[in-house]
């Protein structure tokens, strides 16, 4: 499963968190979209300058999704 770090830059007076849930990260315009099966669940604009880092841990290559075609 999937997890991300997501960290604003300071001054922002927001709190770094991090997202355990099964979520899909994807890019749509000028957004960050964290979806499951029901639809998004957290978007980020990008003006906000938040970083996101994905930090689950490593998946031995047979547990590893397929590559996705675009």
């Amino acid at each position: 499963m999937p997890r991300y770090l997501i960290t604003f830059p300071g001054g922002q007076g927001r709190d770094d968190y991090r997202i355990d849930d099964d979520l899909t990260l994807t890019f749509n315009g000028d957004w960050a979209v964290f979806s499951d099966e029901a639809g998004p669940s957290y978007a980020i604009p990008a003006g906000m300058g938040a970083a996101i880092e994905r930090v689950d841990e490593p998946q031995a290559p047979d547990q590893e999704p397929a590559p996705q075609k675009e």
